[in-house]
């Protein structure tokens, strides 16, 4: 029996295994450290000519997987239907001979995540399915947009130590770690490309102990202070080779993919295989995702049974290992993604000159290739020369949201809408086929009707946090509340815990950025059967009573407290909640940075202004299309091409009408200049000036934005305009209102951006000979021989 199944197992891995180069997986600016005994840095890159790590699947079997890697001998998996296959060098280091068996022969300790056993939820999300967002405006559709996870794994000392001391035996393990969690997250539409690989080879750099709790927010300050500044990421994880304290083998805290304080998780290698330290990572950067836990009371859809490893955010894991996700998580991601968690995921990292070499038919454009669709027998694209990786026939372009019919969409076509109020969109820039990478408002920006401001591109609430707790109808408490119950520093009203674990009482000004308390809403919290109600009654001097209702939740000292009010959330007017204090948001420079913008756009996150339809990045000081640098034009050629011509035919009217009421004016004045008065009093009395009516409704300026407007009506031959930039009062005439100056660029329409469109043209203040105005009287013959005009 056992013969015949290796003997299947043979045939089946010979013919019918079909896998794809993987080598996506590791980004062109891809690094591996490591530390010499005496603490000096190592950096390289990895300069290997064979293209090892492979995804595919098994011909004849539906959703079935393969991921295998072929560094150093075969290693990897194959799920089927009702098994999963392993296989790997039968000894070490690995020669031809190679063993198969069946994923629950895998020997190591059961563990569990850190959030803890049974739990029914974490942080933020109902038991029901995912949380209603207050945003009505969402991504077109989040799951079609590939995400890009840019990963760093890093391994301790007691890891290294565990691989024999080996370097190049680590980095290959960890490798192999983060082709498995590719593998697992592809059929989310989400990819983790490896942007860095570390090994503390001396020492650890940061405190790494049996409890998991200070372990986990060790690495996170480190990984804060120490690596994202050297080594741009979205999301670092730990892999450790110390045994945590119970069963916890991993721990990560809750929607924190791409923020700087949180995006990272631990992970206990536990066993011989890299396998199960893969599904650990997964299960911990699904919970930085915003996934839940699989419990029975959310009743969660899964493929695999529980004999057969169940799925990966099972909150216990055994073997055989699970390697698909559930129905929930699936909801769980989505919910998130909409809410704006993983802002810095929507970027496809560099992968020119990837790890392992290039090939056509990875799928991937590669330096030299035009397209590339992966396999000929797989390529369905019409664009694409599958053979040569080239364009077909006039194709212009084959792959990205801004190409269609193998042509390059006009600039200012939308390829990816905002999703919160917090996001901004991206446009097609007419010259790629790609989407800008994703920008949102900068940190500290107004958000959501001034009640919120955003934070890593969420606008944070009491209010919107308060019914993810309670459900609809709930809301915040007033601020006594929060005082009262935060000064306490117990565990039901705290700001957290000190550096020794002990719950922090909450400072008056901080009050509100402890445990979150609310009003109204469902009679317990809607978050889970571990979570419940903690109310307080204060009662007030002028009578009665207000009731607090904050949460609580049993998850034991690794979990982080869902009952504390999130980082960025609004806690007083120009007042941000980070690390549990009421901070002043000009701690983000917000202000300085929108300064820049001229009043006619808003600053993103890579601190560049985002401008109104009809301004040019980067300061939004001239006509253009909109949008940032960042962005791509929002308005597309074509209607400024309108909006043109619009201008044009304006200007032309304007001008023939000037020159109507100018020639016009003319013979009015030589009427009237020609009478038997003396020279002087002719020219005393003499109607020098056109008198307009103060109840005219003519304009000042046309209502257009563009500076080609901005200029008076003509004069006929030798006369001068009018120079309305100093105003000169004439003696008898009392204007209603005096013009706004602007001498520093006349050149510049936004100098009349601020004027009042309906102000009648007998409100202008001119002075004939300061000004200069050659009013048609001074063509009288007689005028002219007494007058000598300056």
């Amino acid at each position: 029996m056992l013969m015949q199944c290796l003997i299947d197992l043979f045939v089946c891995l010979c013919v019918c295994v079909c896998v794809f180069s993987s080598s996506g997986l590791f980004a062109s600016h891809y690094t591996e450290m490591h530390y010499r005994e005496d603490g000096q840095t190592v950096m390289s890159t990895h300069n290997s000519t064979m293209n090892c790590y492979y995804h595919g699947e098994v011909q004849g079997y539906t959703h079935s997987d393969v991921s295998l890697s072929t560094c150093s001998g075969i290693r990897g998996f194959i799920l089927l239907e009702n098994k999963t296959l392993m296989v790997e060098p039968a000894f070490e280091p690995a020669n031809d001979t190679h063993v198969i068996y069946e994923g629950h022969h895998l020997h190591f300790p059961s563990g569990t995540c850190g959030h803890g056993h049974n739990i029914s939820t974490v942080s933020h999300m109902s038991a029901g399915g995912p949380p209603q967002s207050f945003s009505t405006r969402h991504k077109r559709d989040v799951q079609k947009t590939t995400k890009y996870v840019e990963l760093i794994i890093v391994a301790d000392n007691r890891e290294f130590q565990k691989q024999g001391k080996d370097v190049e035996k680590v980095k290959q393990r960890l490798a192999e770690i983060a082709n498995y969690v590719d593998k697992f997250y592809r059929v989310l539409n989400i990819r983790v490309a490896l942007v860095g690989l570390e090994v503390w080879s001396d020492a650890d750099k940061c405190a790494v102990t049996q409890d998991p709790f200070t372990t986990l927010h060790e690495f996170l300050d480190w990984r804060k202070l120490k690596l994202l500044p050297q080594r741009p990421h979205d999301n670092a994880q730990l892999i450790s080779g110390v045994y945590f304290q119970g069963t916890t083998i991993g721990m990560a805290p809750i929607m924190s993919m791409c923020t700087a304080e949180q995006s990272g998780g631990i992970v206990m290698d536990h066993s011989d295989n890299p396998l199960g330290a893969a599904v650990t990572l997964a299960h911990e950067l699904g919970h930085n995702f915003g996934m839940n836990h699989d419990t029975p009371e959310r009743g969660c859809g899964c493929r695999m049974t529980v004999d057969r490893g169940g799925c990966i955010m099972t909150p216990s894991t055994g073997y055989p290992f699970p390697t698909v996700f559930s129905t929930c998580s699936k909801k769980d991601l989505v919910a998130s993604l909409e809410k704006g968690v993983g802002m810095c995921l929507y970027n496809m990292p560099e992968v020119k000159m990837l790890y392992g070499g290039q090939k056509c038919g990875n799928g991937y454009i590669e330096e030299g290739e035009e397209c590339d669709c992966g396999e000929p027998e797989e390529c369905l694209n019409p664009c694409c020369n599958a053979t040569t990786c080239t364009l077909k026939g006039d194709a212009v372009c084959a792959h990205g949201q801004c190409c269609e019919d193998c042509q390059l969409k006009p600039a200012g076509t939308p390829c990816r809408e905002s999703s919160n109020s917090c996001d901004l969109p991206e446009f097609c820039t007419g010259t790629t086929p790609h989407c800008p990478a994703n920008v949102y408002l900068h940190d500290g920006h107004a958000c959501h009707n001034m009640d919120g401001y955003c934070y890593n591109g969420i606008c944070q609430t009491h209010e919107q946090q308060c019914i993810t707790l309670w459900g609809p109808g709930a809301k915040p408490a007033p601020g006594i509340c929060f005082e009262r119950v935060n000064s306490a520093g117990d565990p039901y009203g705290n700001c957290g815990k000190d550096s020794k674990g002990s719950f922090a009482k909450c400072q008056a000004r901080d009050a509100r950025c402890g445990k979150i308390q609310c009003q109204g809403g469902a009679n317990r919290p809607v978050i889970g059967t571990n979570a419940v109600s903690i109310e307080t009654n204060i009662p007030l001097q002028e009578g009665g009573r207000i009731l607090c209702r904050g949460t609580h939740v049993y998850l034991g000292d690794d979990m982080p407290d869902p009952g504390l009010v999130l980082a960025g959330t609004k806690c007083a007017e120009g007042m941000i909640c980070l690390n549990r204090q009421c901070q002043n948001v000009s701690v983000f420079g917000v202000h300085k940075c929108s300064g820049k913008c001229n009043g006619r756009g808003e600053c993103n996150n890579k601190k560049n202004c985002h401008c109104e339809a009809h301004w040019a990045p980067p300061f939004c000081d001239r006509a253009g299309f909109g949008g940032s640098v960042d962005s791509g034009p929002m308005r597309q050629a074509a209607d400024s091409s309108a909006v043109a011509v619009g201008a044009l035919v304006t200007l032309l009217c304007l001008l023939s009408a000037g020159l109507i009421v100018c020639l016009k004016s003319k013979a009015l004045v030589q009427m009237l200049c020609i009478n038997k008065k003396s020279a002087i009093q002719k020219l005393r009395y003499s109607v020098c000036f056109p008198q307009i009516s103060h109840h005219s409704s003519e304009p000042l300026l046309p209502p257009h934005n563009f500076h080609s407007l901005r200029r008076l009506p003509e004069c006929p031959t030798r006369c001068q305009p009018v120079h309305i930039s100093h105003p000169m009062p004439i003696s008898g005439l009392q204007p209603h209102r005096t013009l706004v100056s602007h001498t520093h660029s006349p050149g510049r329409a936004a100098g009349f951006h601020t004027l009042p469109r309906q102000l009648p043209y007998a409100n202008i203040q001119v002075s004939a000979v300061r000004l200069r105005y050659m009013s048609p009287c001074t063509r009288h013959p007689t005028l002219q021989k007494l007058i000598s005009w300056k």
